[in-house]
């Protein structure tokens, strides 16, 4: 029994991420546990679909366990968004092996990479601080410094999957996990292309082929006939989602909100929550984000703090790990995931949010931050869902 864990949002799963599943498979695992962003992506949007469909869907695609990552991790740097991921592996106490993808495939190049970057963040922290300090992020700033001292590290991590692959394996040794890295090469489409190449595209280009289109026959060549049948379904009901339906919303919530409110939520810094309130007047969400974003700020981390301004999340909300893990599919093979951890697992594993959430207090405002999310997602849908769905949701048990 190897147990291996994968970090993903299938927002939509594509050809892709079955080729990293059967490569996974290939490397020895008998048992797949995915930790996957529920109905807020990290790119600061809506999922295309709800999670328990996402999560059902994907224990019919070689997952047999599917754990949901808490929404504030979801709605974060790469940085926290692997921390959270890693962290729930890890407290199964049952996984063996983390499996990413990565655009070199080589674990020794990624783990002497990771090794230079902290190395020289660590020497040269003054210098990075400089090079923000004239607007730029900090992802762009430590590669401008690690390029002049060293090109080739530069070369690796100006590549968005091995920069998030060196996030993981950061968060394996920042838990001090025993969890081993492997990493699948990514193959013919590229992060966020907008080109197809041998039936491989991006989940980018797959959203856009929806959300511009409704090209529900476009995209078959791209993902598996049970995603294309299931996508078909939800644009039919009506059950597919999009920021747009979110804009009187979050213009709202800004129009009527402090500076000190803004202040409070998680990654608004440096004075950015008078930039954005002095954005309050305007009069579209594509007005809004073009108002605020800056060199520094990216439109993903605008969209992303636009959303956990709306949801609530503040930076008190960031303080703590998760304090349990959600599950919200799983097949046989999970099942004997879930009876391994059993005596190993450092936190709760279950899949009813309103016991979890007496846990503890900590857990309590997990799930509260879950169950609003959740009730703001169901307004961006076409075919509006009624609120406090995340009590009543049913996960996918597959004993097929």
């Amino acid at each position: 029994m190897k147990i291996s864990g994968i970090i993903c949002e299938y927002n939509p799963f594509h050809n892709g991420h079955l080729y990293h599943i059967n490569e996974t498979r290939k490397n020895g695992a008998t048992h797949i546990v995915a930790v996957m962003s529920g109905n807020f992506v990290q790119r600061g949007d809506v999922a295309v679909m709800d999670k328990l469909e996402r999560a059902r869907l994907a224990v019919r695609s070689g997952a047999d366990l599917v754990i949901e990552l808490p929404v504030q991790y979801c709605l974060s740097s790469a940085e926290n968004f692997a921390s959270g991921a890693v962290y729930l592996l890890d407290s199964l106490g049952a996984v063996d092996e983390i499996s990413f993808g990565s655009e070199c495939g080589d674990t020794d190049i990624l783990q002497d990479a990771m090794d230079t970057v902290e190395a020289i963040a660590m020497v040269h922290g003054e210098e990075i601080r400089g090079i923000m300090e004239k607007g730029y992020t900090y992802p762009r700033a430590l590669t401008s410094v690690v390029k002049g001292k060293d090109p080739a590290v530069a070369e690796i991590i100006s590549e968005p999957n091995n920069l998030l692959a060196i996030e993981y394996m950061r968060a394996l040794k920042r838990f001090s996990s025993v969890m081993a890295p492997f990493t699948v090469k990514r193959i013919n489409a590229e992060h966020d292309s907008d080109v197809a190449e041998n039936g491989f595209a991006s989940a980018s280009l797959l959203r856009e082929m929806l959300e511009t289109e409704n090209d529900i026959m476009g995209i078959s060549e791209y993902t598996t006939q049970l995603w294309r049948d299931a996508i078909s379904s939800a644009v039919s009901k009506g059950e597919i989602a999009s920021l747009s339906r979110l804009e009187r919303v979050l213009l709202y919530k800004l129009r009527s909100c402090s500076v000190e409110e803004i202040k409070d939520i998680d990654d608004v810094a440096q004075g950015l929550e008078h930039r954005i309130f002095g954005a309050r007047m305007a009069g579209s969400l594509d007005e809004l984000l073009f108002t605020v974003k800056t060199k520094r700020y990216t439109m993903a981390r605008i969209r992303r703090i636009m959303l956990k301004l709306l949801i609530g999340i503040t930076k008190d909300d960031m303080s703590n790990l998760p304090p349990y893990g959600r599950i919200l599919a799983f097949n046989e093979r999970g099942r004997e995931i879930l009876a391994k951890a059993k005596s190993h697992a450092t936190i709760p594993y279950a899949a009813s949010i309103a016991k979890l959430s007496q846990l503890s207090d900590t857990a309590e405002r997990f799930a509260e931050l879950e169950i609003k999310a959740s009730d703001i997602y169901g307004l961006a849908l076409e075919t509006v869902t009624s609120a406090q769905k995340d009590y009543r949701a049913k996960i996918m048990i597959d004993m097929e």
